[in-house]
């Protein structure tokens, strides 16, 4: 029996570079970064002081006393659900609740909340201690939440597989249309773990850029300045449907989500494979779920996180896996490292890529590395015909997710 073709038919995003999709994809396509200097007081005793905030806060769309209830990366996890679910058109669709599923996971998830609990817990004492707490800061709320908030009763599922999260959620949202379990998931990643603690521990084992003078400049996928990753914040949702049931209610499709592939190194708790096999093989089985051709590849939207190792791992293995005839992004050089929100984001912009004919820029690749031996958009957005584009997400603990979307 075939697969049922699986379909995006909504997209929902809240981002350093802004409060949704449109706003998101103007800015990457202007080149514009979402970095800035933390003016917060705790970010004085630090030695990264630089992050990608959000755009737009969170208590600008939801209301205060529902803000709550809620951790930050529950918070924007259902603002991008709602977007996405808003732009698939279903809100008024008569979709069986019982064919709906969510798929939304979070690499750190409600961090914030612990730290801040605790906090209160030391200064004031157990009775002042939050009721909200376990609700807030349970790796599953922004999952429980979305599908609350959409009346989800096929699953609701929250993977947590570090920086590989966003993109390795919407696999299993394909995953699960196909094995006939729902018609529609809302898939994707969320994070928000912009505190003292996170940003210290990455520091400590210096993996973050510590550019602090220049924010904007900071963040710099494949340039032999690169220093490390900026820490950012956001979330990115998907409406994945199966293919005749967008048909049949009329639905507009932005791409197929044609196929995926998911290893695992086996190697190092937090070092990529030293040659890449990992990400080799899940990109080739990407490509082999997807039943396209190699060439048919136009475009990558890359891991790439401006780390000095890990980038040129990836293009290694771009190179074994595709050969050197695609066209790189790596937009996290503009909004940060999204952490387990990273997969979904950049998922949804080789959406696009693949709607608008252009690939979205490199900022900051001013001296290139001598390794990097494939072609990057840099500096300026690029038109290309895209008939289908790879996303990859790779993440602490081996993971590696490679996500093939094609043009509807």
């Amino acid at each position: 029996m075939s697969l049922p073709d699986v379909v995006v038919t909504g997209l929902g995003a809240t981002t350093p570079l802004g409060g949704d999709v449109a706003s998101t994809w103007d800015a990457m396509l202007a080149g514009r970064s979402g970095v800035s200097a933390l003016t917060q007081e705790w970010a004085g005793q630090l030695s990264v002081r630089i992050a990608a905030q959000l755009a737009v806060e969170p208590s600008e769309v939801l209301e205060r006393v529902k803000l709550r209830r809620l951790d930050r990366s529950e918070a924007i996890a259902i603002i991008a659900a709602q977007q996405a679910w808003a732009d698939a058109g279903l809100a008024d669709s008569g979709l069986d609740p019982e064919r709906l599923a969510v798929s939304v996971g979070s690499g750190i998830g409600g961090a914030t909340t612990l730290l801040a609990q605790d906090d209160i817990l030391e200064a004031s004492g157990p009775r002042r201690v939050s009721p909200h707490t376990v609700p807030m800061l349970m790796p599953n709320g922004p999952a429980a939440w979305v599908g609350l908030e959409l009346g989800a009763k096929a699953g609701v599922h929250s993977v947590a597989s570090a920086c590989a999260t966003g993109a390795e959620a919407i696999a299993l949202g394909l995953d699960i249309i196909r094995a006939g379990r729902a018609d529609v998931v809302v898939a994707g990643g969320t994070e928000a773990v912009i505190h003292p603690l996170p940003i210290a521990g990455f520091a400590s084992m210096r993996a973050m850029s510590t550019r602090n003078d220049e924010p904007e400049r900071a963040s710099r996928p494949w340039d032999k300045g690169r220093d490390g990753f900026v820490l950012g914040e956001g979330a990115g949702v998907v409406v994945l449907e199966r293919a005749d049931h967008a048909a049949a209610r009329g639905a507009r499709v932005y791409a197929r989500l044609a196929g995926a592939g998911i290893t695992s190194d086996a190697y190092d708790i937090v070092q990529p494979h030293a040659e890449g096999e990992g990400a080799i093989r899940a990109i080739a089985k990407a490509i082999a779920d997807a039943d396209v051709a190699k060439t048919d590849i136009r475009h990558v939207n890359a891991h790439a996180t401006s780390t000095p190792v890990g980038d040129m791992l990836e293009i290694g293995a771009l190179h074994k896996a595709l050969g050197d005839h695609p066209v790189l992004s790596a937009t996290k050089s503009m909004t940060g490292h999204l952490l387990g929100a990273a997969g979904a984001l950049e998922s949804i912009a080789a959406i696009l890529a693949i709607r608008d004919s252009v690939v979205p820029p490199t900022i900051n690749l001013d001296d290139p590395d001598e390794g990097l031996t494939m072609d990057v958009a840099a500096h300026k957005a690029r038109h290309l015909e895209i008939p289908a584009a790879l996303n990859n997400a790779f993440g602490f603990g081996g993971h590696n997710v490679a996500l093939v979307f094609t043009r509807a």
